[in-house]
């Protein structure tokens, strides 16, 4: 580690040697050019040159975002950006709702932190990486996190807290009111009525 920053620092030194040199010869070139050069001149200029040779910062993307685009990309990348909202949406439901966590990490994350496949989005929990590598995929799951997460989108699912796949038939669906399919996502409101509720006559 020493080696490394020691490294780094005598190439940063040669580069602002090398960048000296060059303002040098370009401050002697305006001179013998008959213009004046000034020190705020000199200071813009060596600030542009190492702007060119200096690595663009990264950056740092906050912990919600992550988590929220994390599962846009693990669970909708290849649907549409409807599609990938509706699947970002659910997750901010729960996050409103009393019977889920309260923050975006937490409800991604629920669950399968004890036994695989027992989380409540499988991506989570399945034993497989979760870096991105769809480049392009990962970038505008994170621009989509973004613009949920500081509301300037509807939701599409109409206050969905749960989705499946449309090629699978999961118990629990049985059990609650069928809202929208987007993409191949079927997307459910909440839980049916007891029976007896339903069989009950307002009028009797």
């Amino acid at each position: 580690m020493q080696t490394t920053t020691l490294q780094s620092d005598l190439n940063d030194r040669y580069l602002l040697k090398v960048l000296l040199l060059l303002l040098s010869i370009s401050c002697a070139s305006h001179i013998m050019a008959g213009e004046d050069v000034s020190q705020k001149s000199l200071e813009e200029d060596l600030l542009h040159w190492l702007s060119l040779y200096r690595p663009a910062e990264t950056v740092e993307i906050s912990e919600e975002i992550a988590c929220l685009a994390q599962n846009i990309y693990f669970e909708a990348r290849s649907e549409s950006e409807q599609g990938q909202l509706a699947v970002g949406h659910v997750v901010m439901n729960r996050v409103a709702h009393k019977r889920y966590p309260d923050s975006v990490c937490a409800v991604v994350k629920q669950g399968g932190e004890r036994r695989r496949h027992r989380c409540q989005f499988s991506w989570w929990c399945d034993g497989r990486s979760d870096q991105p590598m769809n480049q392009k995929a990962w970038q505008q799951s994170l621009q989509l996190a973004r613009t949920i997460l500081a509301g300037d989108t509807k939701d599409p699912t109409d206050g969905a807290l749960w989705y499946h796949a449309d090629y699978v038939n999961p118990e629990w669906s049985s059990i609650l009111v069928l809202g929208k399919k987007i993409g191949q996502h079927l997307f459910y409101l909440s839980k049916k009525q007891p029976v007896f509720a339903l069989n009950t006559s307002s009028g009797s």
